[in-house]
């Protein structure tokens, strides 16, 4: 029997271990997608415990902060909301997450918050309701004192060469900004535009939000689809001058309904208006910005990264009581494979067809995503359109192993850009290690099994570019 999460977990082979240990552990890692804190990262926060780390809360404003694949967990083990994202006292609510982590065998969580006890604490014990006490003092102890666990120092413990945040158009930046003017700062924090509230034409709040653009530009209001697309594109430039290398768009579902500029025009009047919109008003609006968007992107050299296929907020309840991204989100099927073609199809047509990564949080569409790719594949770089790695409940072992083998299948697993973390977390850097070891663990069993020859230069080239090289190059690290 191996031990439990020995040097060589989830390391099947000689091969695999080889490939691990000596190419993929010490290469850097860009985190191209995450959800993390600029400003915490110019602040360089020390946190005070590991429930600020790991559960976080409510805000002072009524919005609630924290890793809700975490909270979801504790939910399903029957912890009250007290205890999940509530006031309770920070160790009680502790030991009831390691409560629950005990019950969490198979889920990605139990390997997660394991490896980010040994990666950044060297707490070497699982956390069980046995241990927790012990793990919280010999934690919170490092988080307090030792200059490796603040927040500048977790990224350089993990060997962050990039990573990329997530930013609103209207955002000012000013943290970016103070980051790129601190030369104590190595790694590079690179802004990346969020626009979905400007696109999703008939969500609440839409209006409001336009006004906030049109401030964001100078102006005092916005009166066409064409102004709208124009103050994004001016806040991409923007975006772009401080070092940002994607976009990234968060859809229920990609549409494609091209139309004429005065047909959008009357969408977006009539949504000002707070009127509804039919379903092919609202797509008609969305393609038009998507298309301005595209264009823009391809021009800036700006990757598009396009995640789909969520329902979002379906706990009524809970959604009136805490808002979005608080962990009541579940996967959605949609048929809209056609339309992202013809939409990168549209921008291709005029040679304006941007880097783009696609990711379906349904795993039925990865044979579809992985033909996708093919069609629009072109010689300004490698694998300029990317199947994007197995996003939010898909971020599983089995989840990494079938998006990365329907990759191989239907197209060039060797120029793949790899993993993100996707989270708010500062320690979730530990993702990463856990990619490696299941990409390494694949291809070892491939070499060990004849499919795949035991080729040293071959091997090292794809494990260290998937591993790094391959988005280091995509984003221009």
């Amino acid at each position: 029997m191996k031990e439990f999460m020995d040097k060589d977990f989830l390391l099947e082979t000689a091969t695999a271990r080889h490939l691990y240990h000596d190419y993929a552990a010490s290469m850097p890692l860009v985190d191209y997608h995450c959800h993390i804190s600029p400003r915490e990262i110019f602040e360089n926060r020390r946190f005070d415990n590991l429930v600020d780390v790991w559960l976080g809360g409510e805000n002072p404003d009524g919005t609630y902060f924290g890793d809700h694949y975490k909270w979801r967990l504790m939910r399903s083990n029957g912890v009250s909301e007290d205890y999940v994202t509530g006031s309770k006292p920070a160790f009680e609510r502790f030991l009831k997450f390691a409560e629950t982590l005990e019950m969490a065998m198979g889920n990605p969580m139990y390997h997660w918050c394991n490896l980010e006890l040994r990666q950044f604490f060297g707490y070497d014990k699982p956390l069980t309701p046995e241990t927790a006490q012990e793990c919280w003092d010999f934690c919170n102890e490092k988080l307090r004192h030792d200059p490796s666990l603040t927040v500048r120092g977790i990224i350089e413990k993990a060997n962050v060469a990039m990573i990329g945040t997530t930013d609103d158009p209207v955002d000012s930046l000013e943290w970016h900004e103070k980051i790129a003017a601190d030369p104590t700062i190595q790694v590079k924090v690179c802004p990346s535009f969020r626009p979905d509230k400007a696109i999703n034409i008939s969500k609440p709040g839409f209006a409001e939000y336009i006004a906030r653009l049109a401030a964001s530009v100078g102006k005092k209001e916005l009166t066409s689809a064409q102004e709208v697309c124009d103050a994004l594109v001016e806040r991409l430039e923007f975006f772009a001058k401080l070092g940002c290398r994607a976009s990234d768009h968060g859809l229920d579902y990609i549409p494609f309904r091209p139309c004429a500029s005065e047909e959008a025009d009357a969408a977006f009047q009539k949504a000002m208006r707070g009127e509804t919109l039919t379903l092919e008003e609202d797509e008609c609006y969305q393609t038009t910005v998507l298309l301005a968007l595209g264009k823009a992107y391809h021009r800036l050299n700006i990757a598009m990264q396009l995640h789909y296929s969520c329902l979002r907020n379906m706990n009524e309840r809970m959604y009136a009581k805490m808002g979005p991204d608080t962990g009541f989100d579940m996967i959605a099927q949609n048929t809209c494979g056609g339309a992202i073609a013809n939409l990168l199809s549209a921008l291709d047509r005029t040679g304006q067809c941007p880097k783009t990564i696609l990711y379906s949080l349904n795993p039925a569409d990865n044979q579809q995503l992985g033909t996708i790719l093919g069609c629009f594949q072109s010689d300004e770089i490698p694998g300029k359109i990317q199947h994007g790695s197995a996003w939010w409940f898909n971020d599983t072992k089995s989840g990494m192993e079938e998006q990365m083998k329907s990759l191989a299948n239907l197209g060039l697993l060797g120029n793949f850009v790899g993993m993100l973390t996707d989270s708010r977390s500062f320690l979730s850097y530990a993702r990463h290690d856990y990619f490696r070891r299941i990409l390494c663990n694949l291809v070892g069993n491939w070499v060990e099994n004849g499919e795949y020859p035991n080729h040293e230069a071959s091997l090292k080239k794809i494990v260290e570019g998937v591993s790094y090289r391959n988005a280091a190059r995509y984003f221009g690290v």
